[in-house]
């Protein structure tokens, strides 16, 4: 274990270990030659102002321009930013991270004039235009939605300072993405060995996974004595990211910042509250798993420290990379062939940065740009969680890789809601693939346990989050101070509530909301919980129904964003604009917990 102390530089770690990011630019200079050529493209868009509703082929090319654009700074803009996450240290990359982001502000704001332009022109001419330019039919469903936004877009003036704006209202993300990457340093303790150990974001989770009390509780301590250091700093730019979110909510004459964040994809405010209130019915699920775990693990008081180590102690699975690749191609066999071709294209071709190195970007994601293949950052510390990771990830990015095969570049990037299904539907099968296949009492306990923890984690964790989030961004809305203080009362009041009286809410949990990189994305969030829902029954229906199944749910990978995400779940068999789906996957919850109840009886 001695390697795995001290963390190797970038320019240490083997090649074959890192994705192919040359597959985006060979080299910097490259990178550099294409962002010159965006820069000046941007001329060409402003000469289409004010002439749009001259005819239908100028509409076409203005739209053509758009997309030829967009791609370019896609391509532009993950470069850097890829590069940047592989060592947020590096000067070199933080500076091309900041131009890319500049730039991507200049294009909004060149292009800002044109969806108010669109909005002039009387709809019956738009579709005039559609029959005389034969082009124009790709665009359909675009121009439709514009047209659906009529009441929050606003003036050319007005679009393009909002758009202009923007690079201000990025700066409380930018300021805690360069604080938790770059800047914050998590003190050593020591291992279950004896053995100094530094705690790092990649390594926080894998020292909670311990069998041993200790190592978990100084872990925990360590990491939120080091937040609660920064508790004011990091209230401030927490409040300021949720105050630059109603402010554009209130410039587009939305209610609240939850009501626009929603109707960017069509969603019903229905779906959002319907999920809360679905968690809340089945509260009492939840008290049972904290329960059982204090019960499994013989302990006078249970810790929130103590909720990720597995309740089969005596089991430890440590899954190298190369093994971690096998299983999953394994889980994923129900997906057919053609899944399992991407699969492997990925796998064979460095789509996949796999190990943590110095001053790496904490976390996992899938990414890329179209026209070339998706990207998957993780930092692979071989544990079980490692692996439902990679299945997690490679779902992402085969989704991205079939719409962008399908799609033209207009439909290509899949709406947020719809993101996770892919993702977690992958680790749903993968887990039934291990149960079904394991033989060992305990294994297949601990296995359970992990699924028990998903839904854990995902279902319920996250739909806490997305509570938080809609009841802080109220507090602003309703003229409240967002505070250090208060934030932390607000989230051990939830920890109360979504825990039960089972566990110690130990006040250091408090100032876990300082650590959620995702609360820069306002409501995004509660969409792994909807996400994981429609992901469990469309697994059932895979497993059950096979080929047919299979078809409908590769067509909605395929899919993009080509009709709004409600509709684009309907087709592949699971309506979200109910509770169902979510009280679905909370039955199966409770059916594992029976089964774990009588395993380990």
């Amino acid at each position: 274990m001695a390697e795995k102390k001290n963390l190797p530089k970038r320019s240490d770690v083997e090649k074959k270990f890192t994705w192919a990011i040359e597959d985006l630019y060979p080299s910097d200079e490259m990178w550099q030659s294409e962002y010159e050529k965006l820069k000046e493209m941007l001329p060409k868009i402003a000469e289409y102002q004010g002439r749009l509703s001259k005819s239908g082929d100028l509409l076409l090319s203005f739209l053509q321009l758009v997309d030829e654009v967009g791609m370019l700074m896609e391509r532009v803009y993950v470069y850097a930013n890829q590069k940047y996450h592989e060592d947020t240290g590096n000067a070199t990359y933080q500076d091309l991270s900041n131009k890319a982001n500049v730039l991507s502000v200049q294009v909004s704001a060149a292009m800002s004039f044109a969806t108010p332009e669109i909005l002039s022109i009387p709809e019956e001419q738009i579709s005039q235009f559609k029959l005389e330019t034969e082009g124009l039919k790709q665009y359909d469903f675009y121009l439709k939605d514009i047209l659906r936004l009529k009441p929050h877009i606003l003036s050319a003036e007005m679009e393009e300072l909002l758009a202009d704006a923007g690079e201000i209202a990025e700066a409380p993300d930018q300021i805690f993405s360069m604080f938790n990457n770059a800047d914050i340093k998590f003190p050593d303790i020591k291992d279950e060995d004896g053995d100094p150990v530094k705690i790092t974001h990649g390594r926080y989770g894998q020292l909670l996974e311990s069998n041993d009390r200790r190592v978990r509780r100084e872990a925990f301590e360590g990491v939120y004595a080091t937040y609660y250091s920064y508790r004011n700093t990091l209230a401030a730019a927490f409040s300021a990211n949720v105050k630059q979110e109603s402010f554009f909510a209130k410039a587009r004459k939305y209610g609240s910042t939850l009501e626009k964040t929603l109707d960017a994809g069509n969603i019903p405010m229905e779906v959002y509250t319907n999920l809360i209130e679905a968690v809340h019915e089945n509260m009492g699920l939840m008290h049972r798993y904290v329960s059982l775990r204090k019960k499994l693990l013989g302990i006078d008081e249970l810790h929130m420290y103590d909720l990720y180590t597995p309740l089969v102690q005596d089991i430890k699975m440590e899954i190298p990379f190369e093994e971690g690749k096998k299983i999953v191609a394994e889980g994923l066999a129900p997906l057919g062939d053609d899944y399992l071709r991407i699969l492997k294209e990925g796998y064979e071709n460095r789509w996949i940065d796999i190990y943590e190195n110095e001053n790496k970007r904490s976390g996992a994601y899938s990414w890329g740009a179209y026209g070339t293949h998706p990207f998957v950052l993780l930092n692979y510390n071989e544990t079980l969680n490692n692996v439902f990771t990679l299945a997690h990830e490679m779902g992402h990015a085969i989704h991205s890789y079939y719409s962008d095969k399908e799609q033209p570049y207009v439909y290509a990037g899949y709406k947020i809601f719809v993101a996770e299904v892919a993702s977690t539907c992958n680790e749903a099968l993968l887990i039934d693939h291990m149960l079904k296949t394991t033989k060992d009492k305990k294994q297949k306990a601990y296995l359970i346990n992990h699924f028990l923890e998903k839904f854990k984690g995902t279902l319920y964790r996250q739909t806490m989050f997305a509570e938080f989030e809609m009841l802080t961004h109220k507090m602003v809305e309703d003229g409240e101070s967002l505070t250090a203080d208060n934030l932390c009362k607000l989230y051990h009041d939830l920890n109360v509530a979504y825990f039960g009286d089972d566990i110690v809410i130990d006040s250091e949990i408090d100032m876990e909301w300082a650590r959620i990189p995702h609360f820069y994305n306002a409501f995004y969030v509660y969409q792994y919980a909807t996400g994981y829902s429609a992901a469990i029954a469309l697994s059932r229906r895979i497993l059950s129904e096979g080929k047919p199944a299979v078809e409908d749910y590769i067509r909605f990978l395929s899919s993009g964003s080509s009709n709004y995400p409600i509709e684009l779940l309907k087709t592949a068999g699971v309506d979200m604009g109910t509770k169902e789906p979510v009280n679905q996957a909370l039955k199966l919850f409770e059916e594992l917990l029976d089964q774990m109840e009588e395993l380990m009886a």
